[in-house]
């Protein structure tokens, strides 16, 4: 490694599909400046979210642990100011600890609103909205309100320069321009292409919709499996089967991929202050996002299931200095492996639950195994009670395992063959399930999640719709990017 610790800048999105970097093959969307990052660095392809929502994700970037461990599997609104005296500092506190200036700007999504995450510097959504309102313009019409409409095509009439994305690279460019005589860790967490799915002008039309790809639909047993897709679809105002038609879904995703290129942009301004910085090269470029989204996939929208769609994310590396150019990566990676990456970086390497990436890259360390995912909705009702709606996933070489705890559904699916997961092999391979369970089993014991056993193996309860209501600001809260 450089004798001088290198830069470490974390790229973060919100709900950004995997399949949406075009110099991964994905041609439906035009991404320059993430074309840019894969070709200066490494494109890890089997990167995942471990528990597929906002929270729990944000929680594994920042501690460094499973959400089995940190106990948030799902948008738990519990005060997570203990989660540091039982793990350790922040990632945050962590690398000011090695020496590092550290600043913040976007998304953090923890409670309470004005926790501690240990960094010298950060600006929120409050700041945003106090520029917003110095130029004119509503902050609020930069979010969505309306669930009934939050999954449907839009547009936004705050011109590209004022949007949040905006300033967050406004201010990210102010950050790495200031002077400092210590290396930084700089987290960019940007609220998009989270709905409302509303690009700016000339955005908004910047796809044909009759070019989208048509969504992958399989058997219902297979693609509902989850009982959480159909309800979490009723909830967000669609239908549980979802009778979205094919125009219409085509419609979503093209303003999904307009605003996934408005946020290329602003990305690219980030990278543009990157290098023009003299080390450049040995800043360390982390770009990910906490997780998917259907998008329509398997009749469903939003994220929460294991499908490759909601769980799996782009993960691209960039180390001019220490790392090969234009690589691609097919390692299992976690968001889990964050932590390890920057403070390795840093030259004090901590893993916690994480794996060495940066050692598997450079040949120094093993390979992730295996990969465990666990997620559950934290709403007390009786239709919609915890542990019943709980699901995990065990990835292994090309294997997924994925279980729900209501009925006590499983599902096999071999990527390598059937990336689009629409054939169910559980009953086929009864040999790989019984070693995938059991791996879940013991990911679970003594977790904070053990509540998912029951005795030595994994709790099942009889199978029950769910009936998540529909979403109304009054009961739930706004509707948060």
């Amino acid at each position: 490694m450089s004798s001088r610790r290198p830069n470490v800048l974390f790229v973060m999105t919100d709900q950004q599909r995997f399949d949406t970097v075009g110099a991964l093959g994905y041609d439906h969307v035009d991404t320059p400046n993430l074309d840019r990052l894969v070709d200066r660095g490494v494109a890890c392809t089997n990167a995942y979210s471990s528990a597929p929502v906002c929270v729990p994700a944000r929680h594994n970037v920042r501690t460094g642990c499973d959400p089995t461990t940190t106990g948030y599997l799902g948008n738990d609104k519990r005060p997570a100011d203990h989660l540091e005296d039982a793990h350790g500092p922040f990632l945050a506190r962590a690398m000011c600890e090695r020496g590092y200036r550290t600043f913040g700007v976007g998304k953090f999504h923890a409670h309470p609103d004005g926790i501690d995450l240990g960094y010298d510097r950060r600006l929120t959504g409050d700041d945003y909205a106090a520029y917003a309102e110095s130029v004119g313009v509503d902050p609020s019409a930069d979010t969505g309100r309306l669930a009934a409409t939050n999954f449907l095509p839009q547009s936004s009439g705050i011109p590209p320069e004022h949007r949040r994305m905006a300033w967050i690279a406004d201010e990210t460019e102010a950050e790495l321009r200031r002077e400092d005589d210590r290396p930084f860790f700089g987290l960019v967490s940007f609220s998009k292409p989270h709905p409302a799915w509303n690009p700016s002008p000339p955005f908004d039309d910047y796809y044909d919709p009759d070019d989208a790809p048509d969504p992958i639909r399989g058997e219902r047993t297979v693609d509902h499996a989850d009982e959480k897709v159909p309800a979490q679809n009723h909830h967000f105002w669609k239908a549980r089967d979802d009778d979205t038609g094919l125009h219409t879904t085509r419609v979503a995703r093209a303003h999904y991929y307009g605003l996934v290129t408005q946020l290329d942009r602003e990305v690219g301004r980030v990278l543009d202050a990157v290098e023009a910085r003299d080390d450049a090269a040995n800043t360390l470029v982390c770009f990910f996002s906490d997780h998917g989204e259907l998008l329509g996939d398997h009749r469903g929208w939003g994220k929460t299931s294991f499908f490759e769609q909601s769980t799996r994310v782009p993960f691209l590396l960039s180390w001019p200095a220490e790392l090969e150019a234009g690589r691609r990566y097919d390692g299992l990676v976690s968001l889990t492996d964050l932590f390890g990456i920057a403070t390795t970086a840093a030259g004090a390497g901590e893993l916690r639950d994480g794996a060495d990436l940066l050692g598997a890259l450079t040949g120094t360390a093993p390979p992730r195994e295996r990969l465990v995912g666990c997620h559950e909705t934290p709403r007390e009702t009786d239709a919609f009670s915890i542990p019943h709606n709980a699901t995990a996933m065990v990835r292994e070489d090309d294997w997924k395992y994925v279980y729900a705890v209501d009925g006590g559904r499983e599902q096999l699916f071999d990527l390598g063959s059937d990336p689009r997961e629409t054939a169910d092999l559980s009953a086929d391979r009864p040999a790989v399930v019984d070693r995938l369970r059991g791996a879940l089993v013991e990911h679970l014991r003594g977790s904070a999640a053990a509540r998912l056993l029951d005795g030595d193996g994994l709790l099942s309860t009889p199978y029950e719709r769910i009936d998540m209501g529909r979403y109304h600001p009054e009961t739930y809260g706004p509707f948060a990017e």
